[in-house]
């Protein structure tokens, strides 16, 4: 009996407001997109292993859910959509070579360890732009999580900027093997600025690679710290990186959402899955990014389609918790009505309902039951954000409740419709 009230470690019931809340964010962010021309689509909740080995997600095999199909097949309950949906777009949209813009919502599910507290089951909405590979397209995508921030509600909140080339760059310098440029890009992900002093202090580099590589604590900051970044390196690679951050802040700027932004060149992933810019979205009130992007010009070369691609996901959890740390409403609704009606006006009240809801309008048909007064049903209303009550006195005239103002006035069925 007891694991029949209860839900399993790392997920959560939402329920009443908090689920119309929630809806209703998903719904602003979602228009957002609408307006900047995503298109939406879906992809199956679990899929093959395969499509997202660590290669292909932003997941390790350990952080997956897995079972099987009766063909022996393994299967993964996703943990990131993106792959989902690069699937979809080397299958569907193989010869397309115009910029294609999706959008998407839906869970997604990491097998994290206990007692960490956080979800296992997240509700993620984000988008792909996909065949553009310019400098405007990673502006825009920016710009767009911005505006989806805005429409949240949020007025303070930073995006964090990086460059993934930027420190590939050094390292092909430094010419490094594989495992140590992983030893090093977990030292500078974690922010472990001591362990990477000792890690390369001994490694075989020059020293104008090893003074880039320690001032990756440093590189933080506005758009004056990329010069600072720029005397720092000679090879190619990293200084068109930085130019192409400069074109990014200045189409920004063209917003007015350069005051959004700065720059972080140790914000690395901690796989080979972004290729270029990165970014992350913070907001007081939660631990972790409310919301994550990037480009990932490779991955779609995986599934069979050679296209440069870039897009971010807003994790919905967390947004709503910093929406209530900061004290910020969300407004529900309150557009209902109740129709209250007693076993002999059933018929009337059933025609009344049917009526207004043709005119779009959110009803709740209850009958009446002889425990309860007509104040009862009026103070339910109110807790559950209804804006006015109908009480059938008889098959022509009912009492009309304003649960906002508690007015109460006697009219005629035939006048209201």
């Amino acid at each position: 009996m007891r694991n029949l009230l209860h839900t399993p470690e790392g997920v959560r019931d939402i329920y009443d407001d908090e689920c119309k809340k929630k809806i209703k964010v998903l719904d602003k962010l979602h228009h957002v997109l609408s307006l900047h021309s995503y298109s939406d689509i879906e992809t199956p909740t679990f899929e093959f292993f395969d499509i997202f080995n660590q290669d292909k997600g932003s997941a390790t095999s350990n952080e997956m859910y897995k079972f099987f199909d009766r063909e022996n097949n393994t299967l993964v309950l996703r943990p990131d959509i993106t792959p989902g949906v690069a699937r979809c777009v080397a299958k569907y949209y193989n010869d397309e070579v115009f910029p294609i813009r999706l959008c998407y919502q839906g869970k997604t599910f990491f097998n994290t360890r206990g007692h960490q507290g956080k979800l296992n089951e997240i509700t993620q909405i984000g988008c792909e732009l996909i065949n553009d590979d310019t400098s405007a397209a990673d502006a825009e995508v920016i710009a767009t999580a911005i505006d989806c921030f805005k429409a949240s509600g949020l007025t303070e909140f930073q995006i964090e900027i990086g460059e993934v080339e930027f420190f590939k760059g050094i390292i092909c310098e430094a010419g490094l093997s594989t495992e140590d440029e992983d030893e090093i890009r977990k030292c500078i992900y974690n922010r472990n600025f001591f362990a990477l002093e000792s890690l390369i202090k001994d490694m075989n580099m020059p020293e104008n690679v090893k003074k880039a590589l320690l001032s990756f604590d440093q590189l933080f900051g506005g758009y004056d710290m990329l010069e600072t970044a720029k005397e720092l390196v000679t090879n190619e690679m990293s200084i068109n990186s930085i130019e192409r951050l400069s074109k990014v802040y200045k189409a920004l700027s063209y917003l007015g959402y350069e005051k959004y932004v700065c720059f972080d060149f140790a914000l690395l992933s901690r796989y080979e899955y972004y290729t270029g810019i990165v970014f992350r979205g913070y907001t007081y009130g939660t631990g972790d990014a409310v919301v994550k992007g990037g480009r990932y010009n490779n991955l779609l070369l995986k599934y069979g389609k050679d296209a440069a691609a870039i897009g971010f996901a807003f994790y919905i959890d967390d947004l709503m918790m910093a929406l209530n740390r900061q004290k910020i409403e969300v407004e529900i609704d309150n557009a209902g009505s109740i129709i209250l009606y007693d076993i002999e006006q059933q018929k009337a009240a059933i025609e009344l309902a049917g009526y207004m809801r043709k005119s779009e309008r959110k009803i709740e048909l209850i009958r009446k039951s002889k425990k309860k007064e007509v104040a009862d049903y009026a103070d339910f209303g109110k807790k559950n954000h209804f804006s006015g009550m109908f009480y059938l006195t008889s098959d022509e005239t009912v009492d009309v409740y304003d649960l906002i103002s508690d007015n109460v006035e006697t009219a005629k069925i035939s006048d209201i419709k």
